[in-house]
């Protein structure tokens, strides 16, 4: 073993060099490096200094929730989805995306109840498949919230002209023609929103629930007007009858194809979930408050979003909805009398958008605070203020690079980037659980559950293939027929040979493999109904990520394990003088 005295792999150029050269070695040990959930709750959290305060119950959790889903994005994804997708069949577009997201939420609600600290995902695949997959998981999610915020708050912009009755979104923002196209519009509003929701969040995470409370009850009052407005308004004769005969009629005009690539498109209005599980370390009871939090803000939405696009559907036949602003375009036709309702759903779309853009916020701060706790970027990110008890660094830093980015590009560019690193992260989450129950690291053999994943990865792509590529006829729906056999046939044999290594003790998924199991399918899914620069776009960002694990993170990693190598001992020696840390005792029920 080397000197634990040793000098950094960063302290001279000679040093890094020398770590260079050990590159290899440093990626054995590190690479597939598993921590444990004592480890992740104890020892790695400590690395923070101070500690974040368990102030939320269930009812934070739902508002977080509402707040992070229902945002913008509805006001976006339902008019492509509907126009150039699925027609008035979105609403099933939205049913299919919120039961993607609720199946997700559930292997999210395990790793939460039974490790409830700030890492999310990236904690999850840590404990699970390691630190090099943990950290391209944690990367891609850093990435994506980062470019939504940003996205979301140059659309807030947008809305907010709609509200105060400006022609333009122009109105608001500087051009720059020297600039390219797409990056050339400088937006100081988008900056000064992204930039004030930083303070709140570094401010009082207790205070972020107050205002997203606030924040979000007005714009459920919004939707609710909206959605009766709708329904009132509407006929529902619009939902079976375009307005030009010449094209595509019937409820469902671009047939089951269509209605899934209506869901792929509208599943970014669900992401939000994801952060709050990232709020597990400030929850008072995990075990009861996360499952409601979770589990019961994706059922509320999915019900919002349905109506929502019904009401959407009757309002106007699918092909004369604007896809760009489908509500305000829908309100704005006709007669003069019914145009203020545009600038009513302005209004709750600014609410909307700063809501979610305020649990996002809160929830990258908190990823990238326990990405810095395990080492692979540098601690002062971990760092969590004594005073106000949240990761000030991380949040600060995050906010800046937000912002920065918010300043000048495009909505569009940005939002194109950010759902297949989400659906990857979610797939990912998915093969953790059923890796978590069926292995035990260092007792259990992991090839069995390894080869079940793999091979029922294999038979959910080939399936995705052949429905986005084979011709239409009786031998696609045998062939599709087969494949699900085949991968139902997997799972049985799967279930019924190889016996659950764990339970959980407090809260598990339900019907296991089986839900996990269909995340994964309809991820993938998911995924094979995005565009192929999306991919390149995915692979890129990938690729990046890997490149700073090699050159910093694996070195970095290496460090911090030889300096703290007498931190399983620590653990140890407090179970055995059974030494009580008071923020833990709300973990007994």
């Amino acid at each position: 073993m080397e000197n634990k005295n040793q000098a950094s792999s960063f302290s001279s150029f000679g040093d890094y060099l020398r770590a260079l050269s050990d590159t290899p070695r440093r990626l054995a040990l590190r690479a597939g490096s598993v921590s444990t959930s004592i480890e992740e709750t104890s020892h790695v959290r400590a690395q923070s200094g101070g500690d974040m305060k368990r102030s939320l119950r269930w009812y934070d959790l739902v508002g977080f929730g509402l707040g992070g889903m229902v945002g913008a994005g509805i006001f976006v994804t339902a008019g492509h989805a509907s126009h150039d997708c699925a027609g008035p069949a979105v609403v099933l577009s939205f049913a299919i995306a919120g039961l993607c997201a609720l199946l997700s939420a559930f292997c999210y609600t395990e790793f939460a109840v039974e490790m409830p600290v700030a890492g999310g995902a990236f904690s999850y695949i840590r404990t699970t498949f390691g630190e090099f997959l943990a950290f391209i998981t944690g990367a891609n999610l850093i990435i994506d919230y980062v470019l939504s915020n940003a996205a979301v708050a140059r659309s807030f912009t947008g809305y907010l002209c709609t509200t105060v009755g400006l022609p333009h979104v122009t109105k608001l923002r500087i051009t720059i023609s020297a600039l390219p196209k797409g990056f050339n519009e400088i937006d100081f509003v988008a900056v000064a929103v992204v930039l004030a929701l930083t303070v709140v969040i570094c401010y009082s995470t207790r205070g972020s629930s107050v205002l997203n409370m606030v924040l979000t009850v007005l714009h459920i009052l919004f939707i609710v007007f909206v959605i009766a407005m709708g329904f009132w308004k509407g006929d529902s004769k619009n939902l079976t009858h375009p307005a030009d005969p010449e094209v595509a009629g019937g409820f469902s005009p671009f047939g089951a194809s269509g209605v899934f690539s209506g869901a792929a498109m509208v599943y970014l209005s669900y992401i939000g979930y994801d952060a709050v599980s990232t709020m597990a370390e400030e929850v008072r009871n995990p075990v009861k408050d996360i499952p409601i939090g979770v589990s019961g803000s994706v059922i509320l939405v999915t019900i919002l979003y349905c109506l929502m696009a019904a009401s959407l559907s009757m309002l106007l036949p699918y092909d004369r909805i604007d896809p760009d602003a489908p509500f305000n375009g829908a309100f704005s036709e006709g007669s003069g009398g019914w145009r203020w309702v545009s600038n009513v759903i302005g209004a709750g779309a600014s609410f909307g958008i700063l809501t979610s853009m305020l649990v996002a916020m809160l929830g990258q701060a908190r990823y990238m605070c326990v990405i810095g706790r395990s080492g692979v970027v540098p601690k002062w990110f971990a760092k969590v203020h004594p005073r106000t008890s949240t990761p000030v660094n991380a949040s600060v830093f995050l906010g800046i690079f937000t912002a920065a980015i918010a300043l000048f590009t495009d909505l569009q560019i940005l939002l194109n980037l950010v759902t297949i690193g989400t659906l990857f992260v979610f797939y990912m989450v998915a093969n953790a659980v059923i890796y978590k129950r069926y292995v035990t690291v260092g007792t259990t053999n992991p090839w069995p559950t390894l080869s079940y994943l793999f091979c029922f990865t294999l038979t959910s792509v080939l399936f995705t293939l052949l429905w986005h590529c084979a011709p239409p006829g009786k031998a696609k729906a045998l062939v599709l027929g087969a494949c699900t056999l085949i991968a139902i046939a997997i799972l049985q044999l799967f279930k019924y040979m190889v016996p659950q290594a764990k339970k959980p003790e407090l809260w598990g998924v339900p019907l296991m493999p089986w839900i996990p199991s269909v995340s994964i399918f309809l991820n993938i899914f998911l995924l094979g109904s995005l565009d192929r620069p999306s991919y390149i776009r995915f692979g890129f960002f990938s690729g990046l990520a890997v490149i700073v694990y090699v050159l910093y993170s694996v070195h970095a990693s290496f460090d911090a394990g030889e300096q703290n190598t007498l931190g399983q001992e620590n653990i140890e020696m407090v179970k055995e003088y059974n030494i009580n840390v008071p923020r833990d005792h709300s973990l007994k029920v």
